[in-house]
């Protein structure tokens, strides 16, 4: 077979391409084909009257409306219906051949169906010859035929044929396959995708052979033609339910915080809440109050945003909150605009959008005046000359704006004594801003800019933060570990309109406080500050003057500190650079409430009988969760990337595959590794066990399913056997309910089915498997997804990739979880958003209460709670605040 399409490739031009390739190695055939085509089709003429092909099951002519789609199925992925045609042994041979990339799904069929079910009539009217083959869809209607006489000759049998003409016979059916895919490739191309086998064909016309209700449906995906077959309960696609799924979901948990590579990401609210923010997602975490989470917490989320949120900045209320966040693209490739959102933290509620169409690439930095209680806002973009503007809050209207530096903004603050003086710091400067006039007036003001001097000071490279000390001095902190103290100085009269009208700032002391870059500064209720150090990962308290006061060290494994916030009495709040929230005091140390990974994440399993789940991504970490408590049971490094896991039915073991082609399997109590083994040097892409324990499937991306059969405890493991036959790296299997066979999907959109039990066999007849009971539903290709009858569609940025998750009901009538826009978009369904990458994997728990998403590059883990219709109940009662009601929370149906 030609080389595998890519999952980019696929279109109907490369197909056709690839098939004119194909067609001109043939091309010294091509006269032969033609003159026999023509002669196969003048016979069929003068044999068989047009009456007697409708009487022995071929489709009526192009006028009948019985070659209609059935109603009620999407226009966008028109479906082809197949007929119950059986293939002559001369046709079986033919359907071995290769095909054209991009236009085969597995081995091509002749006459441009990709496959069909055996044992019924073939095109010209007769069975087939060896008498071989399963007996038609059972359930289904099949027309009358009368009964044959035994002297009646028979078309396409080798009884009415001499020796002399088989091979013409042959021949010629060859001619009516190649003729048909230069057929099938214009179609493709001038229908724009849709299926060229909907429309009838005319007299002789094989295409239209493979038009008959109620066996299979088929889409285009990406260019390439995909047959899924109906399961033979269901009589009609009209009978499936056709509203959205009864079942709803709710935001239960965010595990992770975003500290790695952000700031102004960490304050308290005024009602206690502590605010951060990961992926889209605002989070309000009370650590002392409210059900669940380690301490007695309960997290309330804000979901207006519609990608990543980058920045944070508290009103002086305590309960207004303003969030930038960056460009990106939505589910549908347009591109989205930065914008700030100012919101209620009490309701939730949005009550300003700042700046749409005003920033470029994000917002990078934010900050509320104080002296005026919060009237304006100042913004920092992450354009290339970091636009400065100061906005209106209650209007939404820009008063100034001038563009900064090319040097990257770090941070950006109102003096608090004086709205018009604005302080930015970042890449190797300070800028003292005076912001004059234009109040109440857009665009009218101006802000000149006064640079800061460092003189005999050394100039650092960075300049993370800075405080504004009570009586009106500025400390910052530098990447030399240094804490510098700007004073104020008489104004500077020889250089009118640029600072010259007021007073400015120079270097009046410093102090050496870490070793390494000093991230945050916070200044405390009592007047002393804090300083939080990345290299040494200390913690500082400084009096006045500088004097070192107290201190303590973050443990290692949690990162430097990154944020400070100050809560009741003496506790405090350090968010880390390793996505980690503590919580403690300097006196007795910290200890974590929200932890996270810190890269791009893709392994997920849960739990067989309790509500844990297990991640693995690219910061080598495999974490086991506790989805009751919220909070990280245990974390192993695995030194490699972890790409994918799965719980041994039992539960005592787990098994992880590697992105080196190893795999391990671990004991979920003591952490061992008892058992270490690597297939092929290529990355694997899923694990997953057999229902009863006694096999493990491994795939890979070199195009094979490694079997291994495996000890009752699941300690022990030896190799079975392999399935071999996908021509693109292996996506997602499953395991049938009895543990015999597996359902595979590959990178180039396949599916197939294996023998297990039988050798590792591939079933070559797929249409046999669609009544197959399936443990599991993770493949992302298949009946059950296309038509998922009752179905929750989790919002992506990105194509076809983790996988589905299928509650365990089982049968049509489950509810399945899809990270990817593969249903059709008219199917009737629920949208939520959160995750500001593609979601790479969905798993429900084992008593599918909960489901559970991965956000890919965004590092966040975020845990549904299922509600209504087979959910676990009401959602849980929010402490004295109402729930989120944003755009990316509403429901799309």
């Amino acid at each position: 077979m030609d080389g595998a399409a890519g999952p980019g490739e696929g279109s109907a031009r490369e197909a056709l391409q690839s098939l004119s390739r194909r067609l001109r190695v043939q091309e010294q055939e091509m006269e032969l084909v033609k003159a026999a085509l023509a002669e196969a089709l003048r016979l069929l003429r003068l044999q068989v009257p047009p009456s007697s092909l409708q009487e022995s099951g071929t489709p009526a002519p192009p006028g009948d409306s019985s070659l209609a789609a059935p109603p009620g199925l999407p226009p966008a992925c028109t479906p082809s219906l197949v007929s119950r045609g059986t293939q002559t042994e001369t046709e079986v041979e033919l359907k071995s051949s290769p095909g054209p990339p991009g236009l085969s799904n597995g081995p091509p069929a002749p006459q441009g169906a990709s496959e069909e079910p055996s044992g019924t009539q073939s095109e010209g009217g007769g069975s087939s010859s060896s008498g071989a083959g399963s007996p038609g869809p059972p359930g289904i209607l099949r027309p009358l035929q009368p009964p044959q006489r035994a002297d009646t000759p028979r078309r396409n049998s080798s009884s009415s044929s001499s020796p002399s003409e088989r091979p013409r016979q042959k021949l010629s059916r060859k001619a009516i396959s190649s003729a048909n895919l230069l057929v099938r490739s214009g179609s493709t191309e001038s229908r724009g995708g849709k299926d060229p086998l909907s429309s009838p064909g005319g007299p002789g016309s094989r295409r239209s052979n493979y038009n008959l209700e109620g066996i299979s449906v088929k889409m285009f995906l990406r260019g390439r033609p995909i047959t899924m077959y109906i399961p033979s309960g269901i009589r009609s696609l009209e009978e499936l339910p056709s509203g959205p799924p009864p079942e709803t979901l709710s935001l239960d948990w965010v595990y992770g915080y975003r500290g790695r590579d952000s700031r102004s990401n960490l304050f308290v609210l005024r009602s206690g809440e502590v605010v951060y923010f990961i992926a889209c997602v605002v989070v309000l975490y009370r650590p002392g109050g409210g059900p669940g989470g380690p301490g007695g917490g309960g997290q309330r989320h804000y979901r207006g945003h519609t990608d990543c949120v980058r920045c944070l900045a508290v009103h002086p209320d305590g309960v207004r909150v303003a969030s930038g966040q960056t460009a990106g693209v939505d589910k549908d490739g347009k591109p989205l605009q930065p914008v700030v959102h100012i919101w209620d933290s009490e309701t939730l509620l949005k009550l300003q959008e700042i700046g749409l169409g005003a920033f470029e690439r994000g917002v990078g930095a934010l900050a509320f005046s104080a002296a005026d209680q919060g009237a304006f806002l100042c913004v920092v973009d992450d354009s290339n000359e970091h636009m400065l503007s100061v906005w209106d809050c209650s209007r939404g209207m820009k008063l100034a704006e001038i563009k900064s530096t090319n040097d990257s903004v770090l941070a950006v603050g109102f003096n608090p004594r004086d709205s018009s003086c604005i302080v930015t710091s970042g890449k190797s400067h300070v800028h003292f801003w005076n912001w004059s006039g234009g109040v109440g007036v857009p665009g009218n003001g101006t802000l000149t800019r006064k640079q800061g001097v460092f003189g005999k000071y050394k100039k650092p490279k960075f300049i993370p933060c800075f405080v504004f000390l009570p009586d009106g001095d500025i400390l910052t902190g530098d990447s030399e570990g240094n804490i510098l103290t700007w004073g104020r100085s008489p104004s500077d009269s020889k250089t009118p309109g640029r600072g010259g009208a007021k007073e400015t700032y120079g270097i009046v002391a410093q102090a050496h406080a870490h070793e390494g870059s000093i991230f945050a500064l916070c200044l405390r209720r009592d007047g002393t500050v804090l300083s939080g150090g990345g290299r040494d990962r200390r913690l500082v308290q400084w009096g006045p003057g500088l004097v070192a006061l107290q201190e303590a060290e973050i443990p290692e494994h949690f990162g430097a500190v990154r944020a400070i916030a100050e809560g009741p009495g003496s506790e405090l709040l350090v968010g880390t650079t390793k996505n980690a929230l503590l919580r403690g005091d300097l006196a007795q140390g910290f200890s974590p409430v929200i932890q996270g990974h810190t890269d791009e994440l893709w392994g997920l399993c849960t739990h067989p009988s309790q509500n844990r789940f297990l991640t693995c991504g690219h910061d080598r970490q495999l974490c086991l969760w506790d989805g009751e408590s919220h909070a990280l049971a245990w974390s192993l490094d695995l030194k490699e990337t972890g790409l994918c896991a799965d719980f041994h039915p039992s539960g005592a073991v787990v098994a992880v595959g590697l992105n080196t082609g190893r795999w391990l399997v671990l004991d979920t109590e003591t952490r061992e590794i008892v058992s270490d083994v690597i297939d092929g040097n290529e990355q694997l892409s899923v694990v997953r066990y057999s229902p009863d324990g006694l096999y493990l499937a491994i795939g890979s991306h070199d195009n094979v399913i490694y079997i291994y059969s495996v000890s009752s405890d699941g300690a022990k493991s030896s190799r079975f056997g392999r399935c071999m036959g996908h021509s693109s790296f292996i996506t997602h299997l499953d395991w049938s309910k009895d543990g015999n066979f597996i359902m595979s999907n590959s990178g180039d959109y396949e599916i197939l089915y294996w023998d297990v039990a039988g050798g590792c066999k591939q079933l070559k007849n797929r249409y046999e498997s669609r009544d197959r009971e399936w443990a599991t539903y993770t493949c992302v290709l298949g009946f059950h997804v296309y038509v998922p009858v009752r179905s929750c569609q989790g919002e992506a940025a990105g194509g076809l990739g983790g996988g589905v998750g299928r509650d365990r009901t089982g049968g049509p009538e489950g509810s399945a979880a899809t990270e990817n826009p593969f249903p059709p978009a008219q199917a009737p369904s629920r949208m939520y958003g959160g995750h500001g990458s593609h979601v790479t994997s969905v798993r429900f728990t084992h008593d599918d209460s909960h489901l559970v998403s991965l956000g890919g590059k965004d590092a966040s883990i975020f845990q549904w709670r299922m509600l209504g219709a087979g959910g676990s109940g009401p959602a849980p009662a929010t402490p004295s605040r109402t729930p989120s009601l944003s755009p990316a929370s509403s429901l799309d149906v």
